[in-house]
């Protein structure tokens, strides 16, 4: 893997997975799509963002498989066929494979993407996590697929959290609280602090902390960086509405 330096590495110990997650810089597109713009059909030049993919494939080594999410909780298994030319691209939020090469990839520029790696290079997992997907049970599902794949139990796997929108920059109303379980005229939950009448910030990473530690997955790292604040290294809809999207992907890497 020859990932651009500006990139973002899980700092996890998944010996045999490759993992990354890519920024607005080191590709081809003009504004407001500079640089490294991933999204086809977004309004980016169809050439600048296949130029693109191919130098993600390039840092990779593996072939991307990305998807049409739907801000659900859909898993979709991905197997050699997928990588064929003309294969029909899935509606999902999130995607499993045990097969080496095929990287699980999710396009996002504010939601936040999560990867997962199963122990022995057994299988590999991403999920596109919006706060409707998250409350819809999109990472339960996505580790129920994995584990399923790979013949393992939540415990046994690593999750990374990317980059999403910071909590400082999330304003969001009751109906995102109720949508989690919390009762806006409750107490303060952790996930949600309380801005202005009728309005909280909230942590995604956190909530998909929380959720994460519900099912019992045994490492849980990332989650540090904010989309909306770092003009310079992120795209986010929310800052520009008109922009770009980032990658995150894992794969088993190919036998040596």
């Amino acid at each position: 893997m020859s990932e651009h330096p500006d990139w973002l590495i899980p700092d996890w110990s998944a010996a045999g997975i490759g993992a990354l997650m890519t920024t607005r810089r080191g590709g081809v597109s003009a504004a407001p799509f500079d640089s490294m713009n991933l999204q086809q059909g977004g309004g980016d030049e169809a050439d600048a963002v296949a130029r693109n993919r191919a130098l993600l494939a390039e840092a990779t080594g593996a072939t991307s498989i990305f998807l049409r999410q739907m801000h659900a909780t859909g898993v979709v298994r991905l197997t050699r066929a997928d990588a064929a030319p003309g294969a029909a691209v899935h509606a999902a939020d999130a995607s499993v494979t045990t097969d080496p090469g095929l990287a699980c990839a999710i396009l996002v520029a504010d939601c936040l993407p999560v990867l997962f790696a199963a122990p022995d290079r057994r299988g590999v997992a991403a999920a596109h996590a919006g706060w409707r997907g998250l409350a819809g049970g999109v990472l339960e599902a996505t580790v129920a697929a994995l584990c399923t794949a790979a013949g393992c139990a939540p415990r046994d796997l690593q999750a990374w959290l990317g980059a999403s929108i910071g909590q400082a920059h999330f304003q969001v109303g009751a109906d995102v609280l109720e949508a989690f379980g919390v009762d806006p005229g409750g107490a303060a939950a952790p996930a949600f602090v309380p801005e202005q009448p009728g309005k909280w910030l909230a942590d995604l990473p956190q909530l998909a902390r929380d959720r994460l530690a519900a099912l019992g997955v045994g490492a849980v790292r990332g989650g540090g960086w904010c989309t909306v604040s770092e003009s310079s290294r992120f795209f986010s809809f929310r800052r520009e509405r008109v922009t770009g999207r980032m990658a995150a992907a894992v794969w088993i890497e190919a036998a040596r």
